[in-house]
């Protein structure tokens, strides 16, 4: 058969396997559908020859059985999308191959004793939400709605809530995966416990996730406000939030976002602070956040503060970075946020801006996400891969560059504005005493070793269970892409 065929052929296989309404040619409604659910256009830039929709897992594991079947004249390359949100090219659609589009799998299903939540990867969190705030209820999930369950669980997962819950992934306690045989499995503390343990945070090297059980607890109403401040408190913010971060100092119903962004249409640029407490007492303004709240702000149409649920403030974190209305990306790093770090930061953003003046319709953020003992130990540290294991009891922040730009002839240069930036930063840290290796997955860039920075020890047990779950290594290199457990470390 020759290569060009290829595709073609696994396409008609899998349609002749799971019926021709499952598998999505260019040019019908369903495929220009997935095509529009794209979180970027970099990712909808990309034409898979078809898009496989299963509707359970046997569907997805006939699709894995036929796509790895020699039979079928495989093995087949193919792509695997939840809820489309990573950002880069060939992440999660397969040029030219085959796609498969969990977005069919969302159902939301809660216990007899609403201890758990039983969700599809292919769900968003928004329908998740949608499912607990009425009952009062909720989970450690994404923050803004559009994002998948599946991929932000099995990077690791930053919520509001996780200071006081853990990790998304920690709140994980069971999944069911289809594996590269395209046998179906459960993964829990008691059984298939190394690929429990895998599954948080080592993403979708092991197997295609049909089933996430998550850990609920009883929520009301979150405390929300946005204030932008003038660079002139720059030096009292930092202090700040310097102050707050401290381990002993970390309230665990706070979620406290900060940074700085320019946006060249107003040629301005700003502090920003993502404000929320998870515990409020009625609509009164948290003692915790009084410090920040105090200092002189700019009035801004966006600014404001929200006593709602989780619904609403997925809602309106959504309408930030409406999806592909912008060229965007996201790349991260890992340090200790002392003083002088996040002074240097800022310094390393200040040095930044002349890289990207001339980015048509630039909007050049970066944001300081807290991750304080709080949320990395909760659970056990060493109850998922992430390999913050001997973190010494200190605070941490996940440090995001996160722009969006109009002209994507210019996303070369945006790149490498953002991946200077990210070495600056890292050298100052370096400098100062205060980096850390670890990676955030569901913030990072292509270029980033991600699974590298779980540390030796993870990635060999990560290679361990490759060998046990997949010695073919099918989700490695079948499935390219993501972030792939390295051969050797």
């Amino acid at each position: 058969m020759a290569e060009e065929e290829r595709p073609a052929s696994s396409c008609k296989a899998l349609a002749t396997v799971l019926g021709a309404n499952n598998v999505l040619f260019p040019g019908s409604a369903g495929y220009n559908s997935s095509i529009a659910s794209y979180f970027s256009p970099q990712a909808a830039a990309v034409r898979p020859a078809c898009y496989v929709t299963p509707q359970n897992a046997q569907d997805v594991s006939d699709a894995v059985k036929s796509l790895t079947s020699s039979a079928h004249g495989g093995p087949y390359e193919f792509a695997v999308r939840a809820g489309g949100h990573t950002w880069f090219a060939d992440s999660n659609s397969s040029p030219d191959g085959v796609t498969i589009d969990l977005r069919g799998l969302k159902s939301v299903d809660l216990s007899d004793d609403k201890s758990s939540v039983s969700v599809g990867p292919g769900a968003t969190w928004d329908l998740v939400y949608g499912k607990l705030d009425p009952l009062g209820l909720s989970v450690a999930g994404g923050r803004v709605s559009g994002v998948g369950v599946g991929g932000l669980t099995l990077g690791g997962g930053i919520s509001y809530f996780g200071p006081r819950e853990g990790w998304t992934c920690n709140n994980a306690i069971a999944f069911e995966v289809v594996l590269a045989d395209g046998s179906i499995v459960e993964a829990n503390e008691n059984e298939n416990a190394d690929l429990w343990w895998g599954l948080r945070g080592g993403s979708n090297n092991f197997g295609i996730v049909t089933r996430i059980d998550l850990k609920t607890f009883e929520q009301g109403d979150l405390w929300y406000s946005m204030t932008f401040n003038p660079l002139t408190e720059v030096e009292q913010l930092i202090k700040i939030y310097a102050d707050i971060m401290a381990p002993q100092n970390y309230d665990i119903n706070a979620s406290y976002l900060t940074g700085w962004a320019f946006a060249a249409t107003q040629g301005l640029s700003v502090t920003l602070n993502q404000l929320i407490y998870t515990r409020p007492n009625g609509n009164s303004t948290p003692e915790y956040f009084k410090p920040i709240l105090d200092l002189p702000a700019i009035p801004v149409p966006i600014a404001g503060t929200v006593v709602g649920n989780m619904s609403t403030l997925a809602a309106q974190s959504a309408t930030m970075q409406v999806p592909q209305a912008a060229q965007y990306m996201t790349a991260t790093v890992t340090f200790e946020p002392t003083e002088a770090m996040i002074r240097e930061t800022y310094a390393a953003f200040n040095a930044s801006l002349p890289l990207v003046k001339n980015i048509t319709g630039i909007s050049w953020a970066l944001n300081l996400e807290p991750l304080p003992p709080q949320i990395y130990t909760r659970g056990g540290a060493d109850t998922n891969a992430l390999g913050l294991t001997n973190e010494h009891g200190r605070s941490l922040v996940v440090c995001l560059i996160s722009p969006s730009w109009a002209n994507g002839a210019q996303n070369e240069q945006v790149y490498a504005a953002a991946r200077s930036l990210l070495d600056d930063i890292s050298a100052r840290a370096k400098k100062l005493g205060v980096f850390d290796p670890y990676i955030y997955l569901n913030y990072a860039a292509p270029w980033q070793p991600v699974i590298e920075s779980y540390g030796a020890d993870n990635v060999k047990k990560l290679q361990k269970l490759r060998a046990r779950v997949d010695p073919h290594h099918v989700f490695t290199k079948k499935v390219p892409g993501g972030f792939k457990i390295p051969d050797d470390c």
